[in-house]
């Protein structure tokens, strides 16, 4: 594959991936292509898809530089490209936070996946898995910083909390980029510190293990059988959400009780245990390969809408539009 094929490809991966996440349906709670939220439509999340496409071509020469030994895998600069995935995203729409997890997933897959194609010849997702991992472990303070940045410009005060113990620098702290820098604390230090109490965090410290090993192989399990997409990407959401906790809800729940963010996840974590056993029923029933699992899923779609948007899976969206993306990567063609 030629280097400006390659790029595309990864671009429209992507692209189609995070399009393809929310026109999902129905996903329990979320925005989705016959349901909006009251500041956030499904219009929202089609223009921040498209509006990746500029950084993920980045991130995916900077994976080509680093396997041609252009560059080290250091100055691939993961938290400046984050940055601008946020920062075009959000000049895309007006309907707010609606890709901070998926920018902070998609970069150092990117990155891996044009990495992977230049080293084998193919992307794989044992190889691209290894990839994404080394990147996030070669990450700098100056990328934590600029996460940091872009966290805060996506998110609002009262969404961020406060972590407490001797880990990552506070998110309230105006001294944050300082004592970054001082200390030597990258991007993997700081993500490592998160992930008890924030799933994304722990997909970039864990080489994304819920997005390869349950999200896409719900996914290809699932469109191997039915071959339809919707299909394939609702049980892949279930699958995720059945299996983890949607650390965004128990964030938001949580945090009505403490603005001490680790805390208020545990909080949350207990009070709304009751939607991942949900999910789990639902995929008992044959989920959308059956009336009864089809109705269950439209009950419980309406039983989160209903609840408000405190109950959206946002970071479950965030890992099963990862997940599609793993599967674009490799081939995916419907």
């Amino acid at each position: 594959m030629k280097t400006k094929d390659l790029i595309e490809h990864i671009r429209s991966s992507a692209q189609l991936a995070a399009a393809l996440e929310v026109s999902g349906w129905p996903k329990p709670g979320n925005v989705h292509r016959t349901k909006d939220h009251h500041d956030t439509r499904y219009e929202h999340f089609l223009a921040g898809s498209i509006a990746l496409g500029s950084s993920i071509d980045a991130a995916a020469m900077k994976g080509l530089m680093v396997a041609k030994n252009q560059i080290h895998v250091s100055k691939i600069g993961v938290g400046r490209l984050v940055k601008r995935a946020v920062s075009a995203v959000a000049d895309s729409h007006n309907g707010g936070n609606t890709h901070l997890g998926v920018c902070l997933l998609f970069i150092p897959l990117a990155t891996a996946a044009a990495k992977t194609h230049i080293e084998r010849g193919k992307i794989s997702p044992y190889i691209l898995q290894s990839n994404a991992n080394e990147i996030m472990r070669s990450t700098t303070p100056m990328d934590a910083v600029e996460v940091y940045e872009a966290i805060i410009s996506a998110s609002s005060l009262k969404e961020l909390g406060k972590a407490d113990g001797q880990g990552a620098p506070d998110l309230y702290d105006k001294e944050a980029k300082r004592r970054i820098l001082a200390n030597g604390t990258t991007l993997f230090d700081v993500m490592e510190e998160s992930a008890s109490y924030d799933t994304v965090a722990r997909e970039l410290v864990n080489g994304m293990d819920v997005s390869f090993k349950v999200g896409y192989r719900e996914f290809m399990e699932t469109f191997n059988s039915t071959h339809d997409v919707n299909t394939a990407t609702v049980h892949s959401f279930l699958r995720i959400l059945s299996k983890v906790p949607d650390t965004f809800i128990a964030r938001k729940r949580g945090l009505k009780k403490t603005c001490d963010v680790k805390k208020a996840v545990e909080i949350g974590r207990e009070e709304t245990m009751w939607i991942s056993e949900t999910a789990d029923h639902v995929l008992q029933l044959g989920g959308l390969t059956t009336k009864e699992g089809a109705a269950s899923l439209w009950e419980f779609d309406m039983k989160l809408q209903s609840l408000g948007k405190d109950y959206s899976p946002g970071t479950t969206a965030d890992l099963t539009a990862t997940a599609l993306m793993i599967a674009l990567l490799c081939g995916l063609k419907f």
